[in-house]
Formats: C-alpha cells, sequence, structure tokens
C-alpha cells in the first residue's frame, strides 16, 4: 500500500502516476482524476496522496494547495471493486494496516504547512468528503452532493477522523446526524451549515478556488503556516492556554521579515509584498 514512484523534492518537478499533480508558480493542484468512475481513490492513489503532502511539508516553494476532482465530480470514496471487495477478504491485521494509511491522508494534509483549498462539486462521498473536510477551505457548488456514507456500507461513521473533525466544522448535531445516517446533503445546505465556506457555479468553482490559493500563497506564508498550526493544536487546549501558545506563536511571527515589510508599506501607503520570511 506504498506509492511505486516515491515523490521527490521539489515538487515543482514531480510526475505523479495515481492521481494528477501540476504546480504554477505557488500554488500546487492535486486533482482525482478517474472521472469514469467519479474518481474514486484506490490503494495506490491513497498512498500518493500521503506522499504528496507529506513532500509539500518540505518543499520550499509551494504555498498553497489545491485539491478537486475531474470530470464534474469531486470523489466517489473508495473504489468499489478495488479497494472495498478486497477488504472483505482481509484478516484483522490487515484491516487495521489499510484504516491506519487511510488515515495517514488526513494526518499529512492537517501537517503540510500550506492552506489547503477543495474546490468540490458533483460527488463527494465516503472518503471524498473526508478530504474536503480535511481541507482548511472548501467551496463548492449547489450540484455537489456530500456523503459521510460509512454506515450505509455497514461501518461506523468513525472513520478517518470524521468524528473529531466534522462536529468543529458543522456542529456536533449536526455532525452526528451525517454520521448516523449517511444521508447526502446538496451544496446549498452544505454552504448553509457551514461545510462549504461559499458557493460557486461548475464552471467556475475551480478558477475560484484557485484564485483564493494564490491570494494565499501570496500572503505571508510563515504567519499562515503558523495560523493553521495553532488551529490544529488549540482544539485540545483550555482558553487560557490558547491564549498563552498564540502569544508565542504571534511573538514568533513578529521576528520575520514580511512582518517588518508590512509595516514599511504600511507607512510608505502601500501594498506590501510578502516573501515568506
Amino acid at each position: 500500500m506504498s506509492a511505486a514512484n516515491p515523490v521527490t523534492l521539489p515538487l515543482s518537478g514531480y510526475k505523479a502516476r495515481h492521481v494528477g499533480f501540476a504546480v504554477d508558480g505557488k500554488v500546487a493542484t492535486l486533482t482525482l482524476n478517474r472521472p469514469e468512475r467519479k474518481n474514486p481513490l484506490t490503494f495506490d492513489s491513497y498512498a500518493e496522496v500521503v506522499d504528496l503532502f507529506r513532500a509539500a511539508a518540505r518543499d520550499k516553494t509551494v504555498k498553497a494547495i489545491v485539491v478537486t476532482g475531474a470530470g464534474g465530480n469531486f470523489c466517489s470514496g473508495g473504489d468499489v471493486f478495488e479497494i472495498i471487495e478486497p477488504l472483505t477478504k482481509m484478516n484483522a491485521v490487515e484491516l487495521l494496516d489499510f484504516t491506519r494509511m487511510t488515515g495517514e491522508v488526513v494526518k499529512a494534509m492537517r501537517a503540510a504547512p500550506q492552506p489547503i483549498v477543495a474546490a468540490v462539486d458533483g460527488v463527494c462521498a465516503g472518503a471524498g468528503a473526508i478530504v474536503a473536510m480535511a481541507s482548511d477551505i472548501r467551496l463548492g457548488t449547489a450540484a455537489a452532493k456530500v456523503a459521510f456514507l460509512f454506515n450505509r456500507v455497514g461501518l461506523g461513521g468513525c472513520d478517518m477522523g470524521a468524528c473529531a473533525i466534522l462536529p468543529r466544522i458543522v456542529g456536533q448535531g449536526r455532525a452526528a446526524e451525517l454520521l448516523f445516517t449517511g444521508r447526502s446533503m446538496d451544496g446549498t445546505e452544505a454552504e448553509r451549515i457551514g461545510f462549504f465556506n461559499r458557493l460557486s457555479s461548475s464552471e467556475t468553482v475551480l478558477a475560484e478556488a484557485t484564485k483564493l490559493a494564490r491570494d494565499l500563497a501570496d500572503g505571508p506564508t510563515f504567519g499562515n503556516a503558523m495560523t493553521k498550526r495553532m488551529l490544529e493544536m488549540e482544539w485540545a487546549m483550555s482558553v487560557e492556554t490558547a491564549i498563552e501558545a498564540e502569544a508565542v506563536a504571534q511573538a514568533l511571527c513578529m521576528e520575520t521579515e514580511d512582518f517588518a515589510r508590512a509595516f514599511r508599506a504600511f507607512a510608505a501607503r502601500q501594498k506590501p509584498v510578502f516573501e515568506g520570511n
């Protein structure tokens, strides 16, 4: 269950085998690209996605990442015949290896310092919904169909961190309903309850997600990385501990040249040009 083509740095030179991957300037775009099957994940694509996000944590040129799907859909989850069927024949040790491997996708996404923007259209189900959930910002369409459908295939809704992360996005009650029922919600509902940050059209969602990623990449990237890290760490902190942790984090940000650049630009009534240091 490992990618056959190890990810090497820089990411701009990496040739993906199981997903689409491209770097344009400071923004990388990862595309789940099996459109004839609504972009399901396989053992190989799971592993390559993990490797890509782990490599992103070491890459100094990529400042933001877009995740999307090809052909009008985001991702239909694990491939029924290439993943689900083999799982029914595995023993307990093999199954635990698999579920830990899929969880590494979310761990790698959360550990990558770059803001991750998901552009979601069409089917976004199972592990696909998890990938969207693990992104930092989600742009969707009214045509999107989001479903955490694990219980509909006889499993628990507790998959890849869903019981920890989804309630923090949509609230405990809504997360419980989605995870207990496995029902699908359209993009309008997903935006209303806060799963999607906003809606775009199917024709523009990827372009808008890419623009947002470029705007973030042009920002103070050390500060952005610190924001992402603190959003993650403070889940397990008291308010008092969080305030102290943020004091330390912000003091570190104040040591960056980007902070000094922002002051000089403000004093000169100019827009700051951040360089990420």
